[in-house]
């Protein structure tokens, strides 16, 4: 999508706002996982999760494009709103953000702290990107999607940092919503020349893009019913696919009970709280053990913004938590 001096470029724009995340191995992991495991801790950034990197780069581009811009109007389950409520506050532009009704509450304070008009609208992020759609002409707003490639090479920042510290990784699993996340890992991978797998990571609840991977176009379903809403997607989008079907070597679907699995190993063996979606690299590595034996691991933990009411319910009260 980008060529590895664009990537640097990003890299040092993002870095004039945000310090680079940590990549840590973690002993207690790896002898879960019965491999070396790498750690990139995008649940680290300032906003909890790894798109505000996106944001950033998008609206600094945004402003060389079109100064006159009076401020941006988007929808989201949470992190790509408060990455553009972050950028929006950093270069002065007024957010309006549309959740679906029964969003994420926390996410939604953080949105709204951040500056951001919050609108409920709808049942799902279908219907509530619709509305911002909508919004956006009523309105006189510039609308921001959930896939660019400006987007995607501010997130692509991440991967540089993580393959260039660890550019022997022979795997790298990245939960993939809009695909902005597993783009820009690919993206890099192959500017830097490396080798490494690359593995999407859907919930099986929601398994639009990984139902499009198989098919070779673009595959909508009818819901997205999965508790990680940061894989919530029923409509892939139709660039981000063709990246993903040009460098991914598969997608793996986890099941939420999976996904709540892996937050429990992350918080145990980490003390790092992730979100669903940022569970779910780990969910699918903990499928793939017997495969993982003896090559180096890498997993994405993009983001750690998960209700504590969600927490409650999904993780710590689930059958088999007490044993995790």
């Amino acid at each position: 999508m980008f060529s590895l001096e664009e990537t640097r470029k990003a890299h040092e724009a993002v870095s004039a706002a945000l310090r680079p995340t940590p990549a840590f191995s973690w002993p207690l992991l790896a002898a879960r996982l019965g491999a070396e495991a790498v750690v990139k801790h995008e649940n680290h950034q300032p906003t909890g999760a790894f798109k505000v990197r996106g944001g950033l780069t998008y609206v600094e581009a945004l402003m060389r494009r079109e100064p006159q811009a009076k401020g941006l109007i988007s929808a989201t389950r949470g992190n790509h709103g408060q990455s553009l409520a972050f950028a929006g506050r950093r270069f002065d532009l007024s957010v309006t953000i549309v959740v679906p009704h029964g969003n994420s509450r926390e996410k939604n304070a953080a949105m709204r702290a951040l500056g951001a008009e919050l609108i409920e609208h709808g049942q799902d992020f279908q219907a509530a990107r619709e509305e911002a759609m909508r919004l956006a002409d009523e309105r006189g707003l510039h609308p921001v999607p959930s896939f660019h490639r400006d987007l995607a090479l501010g997130v692509s920042t991440y991967a540089l940092e993580l393959m260039s510290e660890h550019a022997d990784l022979d795997v790298l699993f990245v939960p993939i919503g809009q695909g902005s996340g597993i783009c820009g890992c690919i993206s890099v991978r192959d500017a830097l020349g490396l080798k490494t797998e690359i593995v999407g990571v859907q919930a099986a609840e929601a398994p639009a893009y990984a139902l499009s991977f198989a098919a070779g176009h673009v595959v909508r379903t009818n819901s997205a019913d999965t508790f990680a809403d940061g894989m919530a997607t029923r409509v892939p989008d139709e660039e981000a696919l063709d990246v993903i079907a040009k460098g991914a070597s598969r997608i793996a679907l986890v099941r939420d009970d999976e996904i709540a699995e892996a937050i429990r190993a992350y918080w145990t063996d980490t003390h790092n709280l992730a979100e669903g979606a940022g569970a779910a690299a780990l969910a699918a590595a903990l499928k793939e053990r017997a495969r993982l034996a003896g090559r180096k691991v890498g997993l994405v933990l993009s983001g750690g913004n998960i209700d504590f009411d969600l927490f409650q319910r999904w993780v710590a009260t689930a059958p088999n938590a007490a044993a995790a």
